[in-house]
């Protein structure tokens, strides 16, 4: 078979390598190696509060000896509940180090889905924020869990914001705890164990797995990614080489992303850390005042986000007035949605810096694809893939055939990044990662894309939500974007619902801007005049606002069981908190 073409190697920016020859090292050899170069720089500020990296790298060896002494070995799964605080990292790391498996849990969860995580997995020691430990108490008699590990947000705050957290906020917001026999404070077991006490575990980068990343829990069970050492190494350094002409230990990257999603823990944390950069710790994405105040107090130049976060800030009264210095911004990536002209435009007027949209997913975790970040930014497109990252189109008939520029099918990848597979699924292992008849084993993404001659790559929609109405396929998000150049349309969310006659039929749900009116039927018959007759919307439901995931992306499928419940006569599903 014909051999890939790399037509987006071309457009690389200047300095930006077409290979990177990758260490062949555990993960935590970034915080070892950091501290080694750049032992009393900055690592992480937290609400004032600051680590150094010989500070990090002394803390991560305590735990791993901690864990260790619990009973922790190589291979074992370690779970972390937590918003964003150093005390994550640190968890992060101290797992790794004593040769464990990061399995990080959303601090939303409910109960049920906490307990299936974590019989999934089979862990059997926890490292969770003292505001969620009720529920792991509550999930623990039905799990392995043995050992519980409690920290408290304020543990790392500065000494002033420290006393009047514990006197005025602690108790208000659930962080006062009392802990049952036999669980452990964070911080008592970092005093126990010194770092000399680490364990010395042999880690094979390219076979051992770093992380189970759950994923998919959107389209039916979670299922746990397996990413090696390896893949996380690779795509932290590709990340960073997007970014020419950094150099070590000069970044200062906005950490406003979960870190107990992919995104974030890559594109952030890892990526922050193979850099030498000080880390600024935000614990509430959706809190934009306090991302606000963030960097007009330390002025960072790396923040990587999703669109609602610079939209959000786009919009804020004090960015509109002026009162908020935004301007230190170089470089940001935007991924887990579409990134709108209108909100990459506005930000990038505001910040004189560079916002540039990107592609990912957590089975290659978590970027293949960015827009050049000097160069030029084409306008719906993921951009290229990343270097050492080969990138396809293949039909969606057979998944056999590789199509040329302009033609849309499934994107396909392989690179250095592409993760071993799903934990205890090879079913689900064997549908996405699949040998082409070029002998390679390709990552299947489940989204439909085209390259173009440059190749800029550009996704059409997901597979799982194309809408099939009287046998024409309809893809929501081209739906969505021209209904989104209604005058009167914030936001927009399109799905199939059934339809007796079709099959499927299309049905919009909007969101107006503030002050708009409009009816069904106005916004129909517009859509008539720019949509197929077979795409346009018949049905049109306002809302004053969407579900959504917590860093942003619009869940459709929630949106469909309502309206199969509704349908059915039944109540609608609960709300998305877990997701």
């Amino acid at each position: 078979m014909e051999e890939i073409k790399r037509p987006w190697l071309k457009k690389y920016d200047p300095g930006v390598p077409h290979h990177i020859d990758y260490p062949i090292v555990p993960l935590y050899h970034f915080v070892e190696e950091a501290a080694r170069r750049y032992p009393d720089h900055t690592a992480i500020i937290f609400k004032g509060g600051k680590l150094t990296y010989r500070q990090l790298n002394e803390l991560t060896d305590r735990m791993a000896a901690a864990l260790a002494k619990m009973g922790v070995k190589k291979g074992d799964r370690v779970a972390i509940l937590m918003a964003n605080c150093p005390q994550f990292i640190i968890s992060y790391f101290g797992i790794l180090k004593a040769g464990g498996i990061v399995v990080a849990c959303n601090p939303l969860y409910a109960p049920p889905e906490l307990e299936h995580q974590l019989n999934d997995c089979g862990a059997e020691v926890i490292i969770a924020m003292s505001r969620f430990y009720p529920v792991v108490k509550q999930v623990q008699p039905h799990t392995k869990l043995r050992h519980v590990i409690v920290t408290n947000i304020k543990e790392y705050f500065p000494p002033v914001l420290k006393l009047l957290f514990t006197l005025a906020m602690e108790k208000k917001q659930g962080d006062r705890v009392t802990l049952a026999a036999g669980d452990h404070w964070f911080q008592d077991v970092l005093k126990a164990h010194s770092p000399a006490e680490r364990p010395k575990v042999e880690i094979n980068p390219k076979e051992d797995v770093a992380i189970f990343q759950y994923t998919g829990g959107t389209t039916g069970v979670p299922k746990g990614a397996m990413s090696t050492h390896f893949n996380l190494v690779a795509n932290s350094l590709q990340i960073k080489s997007w970014l020419p002409g950094v150099k070590d230990a000069e970044l200062t990257v906005l950490t406003a992303l979960p870190l107990f999603h992919v995104y974030g823990m890559v594109a952030a944390m890892c990526f922050s850390i193979a850099a030498c950069a000080t880390q600024i710790i935000i614990p509430n994405p959706r809190d934009i005042d306090d991302i606000l105040e963030t960097i007009n107090k330390y002025q960072p130049s790396i923040f990587p986000g999703v669109p609602t976060m610079y939209n959000a800030i786009n919009n804020h009264p004090k960015v509109l007035e002026g009162k908020v210095n935004i301007r230190s911004i170089r470089a940001c990536i935007s991924g887990s949605a579409p990134l709108l002209r209108e909100t990459q435009t506005r930000f990038e007027q505001l910040t004189g810096g560079n916002l540039r949209e990107g592609y990912g997913l957590s089975e290659a975790p978590t970027a293949s694809h960015c827009n050049p970040m000097l160069g030029e930014n084409r306008e719906g497109s993921i951009g290229l893939p990343l270097p050492d990252v080969d990138a396809a189109i293949v039909d969606l008939d057979t998944g056999t055939r590789f199509l040329g520029p302009g033609e849309e099918g499934e994107l396909v990848l392989r690179g250095p990044q592409v993760f071993k597979g799903y934990w205890q699924m090879p079913t689900e292992t064997a549908n996405v990662l699949r040998q082409m008849p070029d002998g390679n084993i390709w990552l299947f993404t489940g989204d439909i894309a085209k390259m173009d001659e440059d190749g800029y790559f550009y996704i059409v929609d997901r597979k799982k939500d194309m809408i099939i109405c009287g046998g024409y396929n309809v893809y929501p998000r081209e739906v969505e974007e021209v209904l989104k150049q209604h005058p009167k349309i914030l936001e927009v969310a399109v799905a199939g619902i059934p339809d007796p006659y079709r099959g499927e039929t299309v049905k919009a749900w909007v969101v107006l801007k503030p002050g708009e009116t409009a009816t069904e039927e106005e916004i129909i018959e517009w859509s008539k005049q720019r949509l197929a007759k077979y795409k346009y919307p018949r049905y049109v439901e306002f809302r004053s606002e969407l579900p959504k995931t917590f860093v942003g992306k619009t869940l459709r499928r929630m949106l469909v069981a309502e309206e199969r419940a509704k349908a059915a006569g039944q109540a609608p599903p609960p709300p998305p908190e877990g997701e």
